[in-house]
C-alpha cells in the first residue's frame, strides 16, 4: 500500500540507520540496541587483563633467575667474605615495605611455583624466597625472587640475570644504585611488559642473588624502597 502524502512523520527503514538525532526522539530501529553502542568492553577486559600480565611476568621472572645459569660454590679465598655468605638466608617477609604479602590464591600458586622453580635450578642454594606484596587494585603490587648460597662471582651473576631482563622485560638499561648496608652490587631499571611500566631493581653479593619489581612503578620509584625492601628479604645470621 502506498505512503499518505503529508505524512507528518519520516519513514524510517529498518537495518543501517542512524540512531535518533533528537533526545526525545523515536526508539531504534528493531534490531539496534538502546544507548550508546560504542562503549562498553573495556571494565570487564581490564579486570582480567592484570592477572593475565601477573601470570606472564612470573612466568619470565623465572626463567631470567632460573635461566642466567646460576650456580654457588664454596672458595678457598677472601675467608671473611666466605663466613658471612654462608650465615646469608633470603625470606619472604609477613610485610614488606609496609606492604602485606598478597594472599589471593591465585598468586599464592605463582610464588609457590617460583619458589619449586628455583630450588630445581639453583645449585646448593641455601634458601629461596618468593612473593607478592600489595594491592593490584590500588596499584601498588610488588614481586620479589631471591636464592642465598655462596656465589664465587656475583657480578657475572648480575650480569646474566640483567640479561635476561633486557629481553624478557624490555629493560634497556639498568644503572647502578645504593646497595645499602648488606654491599655487594645493585642496579635499578625501567621495564615493561603488556603495557604496565616496571621498576626492576637487582642484586648480587657473595651470599646472595635477588630481583625485586615493583608494578606499575618507574626504576626511581623502586630505587627509593628497594635498600628497605632488599634488607628485609636478605638476613645474616
Amino acid at each position: 500500500m502506498s505512503q499518505p502524502s503529508g505524512n507528518p512523520y519520516p519513514q524510517q527503514p529498518y537495518g543501517e540507520q542512524p540512531a535518533p538525532q533528537q533526545p526525545g526522539g523515536y526508539p531504534p530501529p528493531a534490531g539496534q540496541p538502546y544507548g550508546e553502542p560504542s562503549a562498553a568492553p573495556l571494565p570487564p577486559k581490564k579486570s582480567k587483563a592484570g592477572k593475565i600480565v601477573l601470570i606472564v611476568l612470573a612466568v619470565v621472572l623465572v626463567l631470567c633467575l632460573g635461566g642466567a645459569a646460576i650456580t654457588w660454590f664454596a672458595v678457598k679465598d677472601e675467608v671473611g667474605d666466605v663466613v658471612d655468605a654462608t650465615n646469608t638466608r633470603v625470606t619472604a617477609p609477613a610485610t614488606l615495605a609496609g606492604r602485606k604479602q598478597v594472599t589471593d590464591p591465585e598468586l599464592t600458586k605463582l610464588s609457590d611455583e617460583l619458589v619449586a622453580d628455583m630450588k630445581s635450578t639453583v645449585q646448593n642454594e641455601t634458601s629461596t624466597a618468593g612473593a607478592f606484596y600489595g594491592d593490584a587494585t590500588k596499584q601498588d603490587l610488588v614481586m620479589v625472587a631471591a636464592a642465598s648460597g655462596v656465589l664465587a662471582d656475583p657480578k657475572k651473576e648480575l650480569d646474566d640475570a640483567i640479561a635476561g631482563l633486557k629481553t624478557q622485560l624490555t629493560v634497556q638499561e639498568m644503572t647502578a644504585t645504593e646497595p645499602g648496608p648488606l654491599g655487594g652490587e645493585a642496579r635499578c631499571g625501567d621495564g615493561k611488559t603488556a603495557g604496565m611500566p616496571l621498576g626492576v631493581c637487582v642484586w648480587a653479593d657473595r651470599g646472595s642473588l635477588g630481583m625485586i619489581v615493583v608494578f606499575f612503578k618507574s626504576a626511581k620509584e623502586a630505587e627509593a624502597e628497594f635498600v628497605t625492601m632488599r634488607g628485609q628479604i636478605e638476613q645474616r645470621s
